[in-house]
């Protein structure tokens, strides 16, 4: 388990175990590949991020994630891997996230992208994205540093 503060001073648990926060959290987070380059979406008030959001009444964790990968980017999810949860407690509320990486097969140009301005492609990722005001801040706090080690020591990446 590793624990830091957010961009927000919100203290963060990140959890690398199966399910350690809750068996049936309300949101995902989901860290995308698709053609050897990195898939994000451009979140209109806070930047490049990657795709996520809310799980949806009747919906699963896994049904959520490739639901918010195509709304975001229009990336068509051909495998999803769990990877951990992590909790995020403010003084309003706690928010527990599924993680999960997506090997994406497909990217369908759509009308609408919802609240985000579609999909953004890498190749790499800069080496400190906490000083790079193109991107979220939820692409800021230990959360995605973490879970990139994670993808790497498993050969996730082709």
């Amino acid at each position: 388990m590793y624990t830091f503060k957010d961009a927000y001073n919100n203290q963060v648990f990140l959890s690398l175990d199966s399910e350690p926060f809750s068996k049936t959290p309300r949101h995902v987070w989901v860290v995308c590949r698709y053609k050897q380059q990195w898939l994000l979406t451009n979140h209109s008030t806070r930047g490049w991020e990657f795709p996520g959001g809310k799980v949806e009444a009747g919906e699963t964790t896994q049904e959520a994630a490739a639901r918010e990968v195509l709304e975001e980017t229009g990336g068509i999810v051909q495998d999803l891997t769990y990877i951990g949860q992590y909790k995020v407690a403010s003084r309003d509320k706690t928010i527990i996230k599924n993680i999960y990486f997506a090997r994406v097969k497909e990217l369908v140009k759509r009308s609408t992208y919802l609240e985000t301005k579609g999909p953004v492609l890498l190749n790499v990722l800069p080496r400190d994205i906490r000083k790079n005001n193109s991107f979220s801040f939820i692409m800021k706090d230990n959360v995605l540093q973490y879970v990139l080690k994670y993808i790497m020591a498993h050969k996730m990446v082709d």
